[in-house]
């Protein structure tokens, strides 16, 4: 007898990564329907059925005028907060050493035996 229409014996893994696959081709190929722009209607099985129509010149320029809006509030906003922040001034840095004072003592050094503690 042959094997010509049988399976091997697959592990779970394998089995899992086969299914990911195929759902990722099928996911990618309705991204590029979907994204295209054509006019067209997607029928998945009499269960989801979707109808995709390319945006009318109107809607194009309503969408570039809404886009032109954001980009010009997003330039205010951040000139708002360039003219709101404070110009830092310089705060003088303390020298190691103050006039007149002392140095700082010398630290005691650390005793290599253990059990003097």
């Amino acid at each position: 007898m042959s094997e010509a229409g049988q399976l091997q014996d697959y592990s779970v893994d394998q089995a899992a990564g086969a299914i990911v696959l195929v759902l990722g081709a099928v996911a990618s190929l309705l991204l590029v329907v979907w994204q295209s722009k054509c006019h067209c209607k997607v029928n998945l099985c009499y269960i989801f059925q979707c109808e995709r129509r390319p945006p009318s010149e109107d809607e194009i320029k309503g969408l570039k005028d809404n886009a032109k809006d954001l980009k010009d509030k997003a330039k205010q906003k951040q000139q708002a907060k360039q003219n709101k922040k404070p110009t830092p001034t310089p705060t003088p840095t303390p020298s190691p050493r103050s006039p007149g004072g002392e140095p700082e003592p010398e630290p005691e050094p650390i005793s290599s035996s253990w059990r003097t503690l």
